[in-house]
């Protein structure tokens, strides 16, 4: 594993690590905590990897890997409602490469990984810890699957850190939502620069910039907002509605009185 990629073999993998692997054409990469014995635990939406439950899921759902028929007598089949689920590597690579997510990176390796989703620079619990949130949240769930609040990667980063990011009884956010809505967002902050120069290099520098500092400003690792959350006391919360993620694909149900 080195500064421009986190792959590694899966003979370095230990129980504990938070490894992903990129789908077609990088349009996303799947997240999940291995736990050891050849089993990663990974967070999905009602056992689909990735979904918004709009018109979109056809760009992202074509660009995941297709699943065969045939049931792997390893994996666990989702349950209605559960999002969580245990599956062998092989099923969760799906052919793709095996990559390390980095923890306690230093300011300036973290802003050189250009896209958002490898590394925090929040610090890792240790290994039986983690491995023990994932195991317990395979058993009570971890709410509603939520592309851009509650996904794969808030998941596996919960699991390694027990941070959470509260914000009006919402969870999230990750490195991949921050580098998707980032990007865009970054060319329209610098975008009011076109009035004082026309030089496209001097622009392009500029958003870079504006989305590197954004990125650095939202990682889980720096954020004010983000509070150390005992998983018993999450499972308990999300239970009784005092903590909560919609499902953009599901009616909104009204929380009961905490």
């Amino acid at each position: 594993m080195g500064l421009l990629s986190n792959r590694v073999d899966r003979d370095s993998l230990k129980p504990g690590d938070h490894i992903y692997s990129w789908r077609t054409a990088y349009i996303y990469a799947h997240h999940g905590i291995y736990v050891g014995d050849d089993k990663v635990i990974h967070f999905t939406r009602r056992g689909q990897e990735v979904g918004t439950g709009t018109v979109l899921d056809y760009l992202l759902v074509s660009s995941g890997p297709s699943h065969p028929h045939i049931h792997c007598p390893t994996c666990t089949p989702p349950e209605e409602g559960h999002g969580v689920v245990s599956s062998c590597l092989n099923c969760f690579l799906a052919g793709g490469v095996l990559y390390r997510f980095e923890y306690s990176v230093s300011p300036a390796h973290f802003l050189t990984k250009a896209r958002g989703g490898t590394c925090t620079l929040a610090i890792s619990d240790p290994h039986n810890i983690v491995v023990h949130r994932a195991n317990y949240l395979l058993e009570n769930g971890f709410g509603c699957y939520n592309v851009f609040k509650n996904n794969c990667e808030d998941f596996a980063i919960y699991c390694k850190t027990g941070l959470l990011v509260l914000d009006q009884i919402t969870i999230g956010q990750s490195g991949q939502a921050v580098s998707i809505i980032g990007g865009p967002l970054a060319a329209v902050l610098s975008s009011p620069l076109r009035l004082v120069t026309t030089n496209v290099y001097g622009m392009v520098a500029a958003a870079v910039g504006v989305y590197c500092a954004s990125r650095y400003a939202a990682d889980i690792g720096m954020r004010r907002d983000a509070i150390k959350v005992a998983v018993e006391e999450l499972t308990r919360r999300l239970a009784t509605g005092s903590l909560q993620v919609v499902d953009p694909g599901l009616a909104t149900v009204p929380s009961p009185a905490s």
